[in-house]
């Protein structure tokens, strides 16, 4: 009898928190969710730190190629990012779970990270403390006009017809990450893509993944999208594909002191000896495209995911926008004091959110498993990228059902609309996706007198994101 009052306690606490009947989910199916997003942003632990050791960040500090012979597990300072990467995401992602009680995960950007490693570090000259004094500032930037509103203020400003193309495009953009990390989709020279060789086993198993998932999904089976992920894993032991070889169950986790508020503000800002006016500059150029794409990014997944969730407000603004892009900017600031580059709204939160996640008990079982990756780095790895595609190339289908309700029939909503979609998969990010639409959507409204259905925040974005392009064409 005990035992049954402390288990309805329990249950009766968590509803209290994530207010799961409300939401009309509950404790099975949130953790269920959570598990599934992890495993499918998982990659990102390990990824992140060997594309930050390319900037500097490992314990030679060498750039470029001759950091690829660093292991992550064995140099201090790319482990010292692992355990950044893992404390950083856990803790936006605790902040996203019970301040905004969203089922949206924090984690680095992978675009961002590339941007801070090959951009702001090797092409810039900026060291690896500089771009992170950079994250911080662009981290509490992002805080100073969540808190005024701001941030909140362009969404709502969104037109309805890109909110639905930044869904399908989301769509389109993660599917087409699941059939480049499968094998599916590579590079090709003469037309810049092509199809992978399907005799090959880790492309093979790719195919595999996807059709135990659709079979799966197509039955209604419930945590389709998980279980095809563990089967694809399981079948790769035979394919050669998942090593399972010298795995470590159990290891202690790796200090995270080598990067630890190593931030170099005074470096930063008398970058490259040009005096104050030149060393401004520069920064701000570097602090604005941080910010710009880290707010497109997340805003981006925000909006697209939600919409396909069904977690709109009547008004059409997205469920406590606000709290999650408080959540969002203070986990960058919490990232770059660790010593890893921005955090932001990972659009692998949609698996989750396929599997019935609707609030932040999500996030909030993302985040543990985050920490347990820690002392687990060796399972985490296990999953190979061919496993995990499956299901982001399928979410993806499930995203691209927004299309349907754009107004293709307004050719002033038409067009913006097709270029954040065609953009984001074909420039590899939401962001330029998001810039793109809104640069045209003034454009052709103003060219047919209808300048008055545009908010005035969209001339001002549009203005702002003509000018990056312009400025930091690359």
């Amino acid at each position: 009898m005990n035992y049954a009052n402390s288990k309805q306690g329990k249950k009766s606490l968590l509803e209290s928190i994530f207010k799961l009947s409300e939401n009309k989910t509950n404790v099975k199916t949130e953790i269920l969710a959570g598990i599934t997003t992890f495993i499918t942003v998982a990659y990102i632990i390990f990824v992140n730190p060997n594309i930050l050791k390319f900037a500097g960040m490992n314990a030679q500090g060498i750039k470029g190629d001759g950091a690829a012979a660093f292991s992550a597990l064995n140099d201090p300072v790319v482990a010292s990012v692992f355990a950044a990467t893992c404390l950083s995401a856990a803790i936006g992602s605790l902040i996203m779970a019970f301040y905004a009680n969203l089922p949206f995960v924090l984690a680095p950007g992978m675009g961002l990270n590339a941007f801070f490693t090959f951009s702001v570090c090797i092409n810039l000259g900026y060291s690896w403390q500089q771009a992170l004094a950079a994250v911080f500032i662009s981290g509490i930037v992002f805080v100073i006009i969540t808190v005024t509103s701001i941030r909140e203020k362009i969404v709502s400003a969104l037109p309805h017809n890109l909110k639905l193309a930044i869904s399908g495009g989301i769509g389109l953009f993660i599917s087409l990450i699941g059939l480049k990390s499968g094998g599916i989709i590579v590079s090709n020279p003469e037309t810049l893509v092509s199809f992978g060789r399907f005799t090959t086993p880790k492309v093979l198993l790719t195919v595999i993944g996807i059709t135990i998932t659709a079979i799966l999904m197509s039955r209604k089976v419930k945590g389709s999208m998980l279980i095809g992920i563990v089967l694809t894993t399981l079948i790769g032991i035979p394919f050669g594909v998942t090593n399972v070889s010298g795995v470590k169950i159990l290891s202690a986790p790796p200090s995270v002191l080598p990067t630890l508020l190593h931030m170099d503000f005074k470096g930063l800002l008398g970058f490259g000896g040009s005096g104050i006016i030149g060393a401004v500059s520069s920064v701000f150029m570097v602090i604005i495209t941080f910010s710009l794409v880290d707010l497109f990014d997340t805003i981006g997944a925000l909006v697209g995911t939600a919409q396909k969730a069904n977690m709109l407000e009547p008004d059409g603004k997205v469920k406590n926008m606000n709290q999650a892009m408080l959540a969002d900017a203070l986990a960058t600031v919490f990232g770059a004091m660790l010593g890893t580059s921005t955090l932001v709204t990972t659009v692998e939160s949609t698996a989750g959110i396929a599997e019935g996640g609707r609030t932040g008990l999500t996030s909030f079982t993302v985040s543990i498993l985050f920490i347990l990756s820690l002392f687990f780095g060796g399972i985490v790895g296990i999953v190979p990228a061919e496993a995990t595609a499956p299901a982001l190339v399928l979410v993806g289908v499930l995203m691209l059902g927004a299309v349907k309700e754009i107004d293709f029939d307004d050719f002033t909503e038409a067009l913006p609309a097709f270029f954040t979609m065609a953009v984001m998969p074909f420039s590899y990010s939401i962001a330029n996706g998001v810039a793109v639409g809104i640069i045209f959507y003034p454009i052709v409204k103003v060219a047919t007198g209808k300048y008055k259905e545009v908010h005035p925040i969209i001339y001002v974005l549009s203005a702002l994101f003509i000018f990056r392009f312009i400025m930091l064409p690359h």
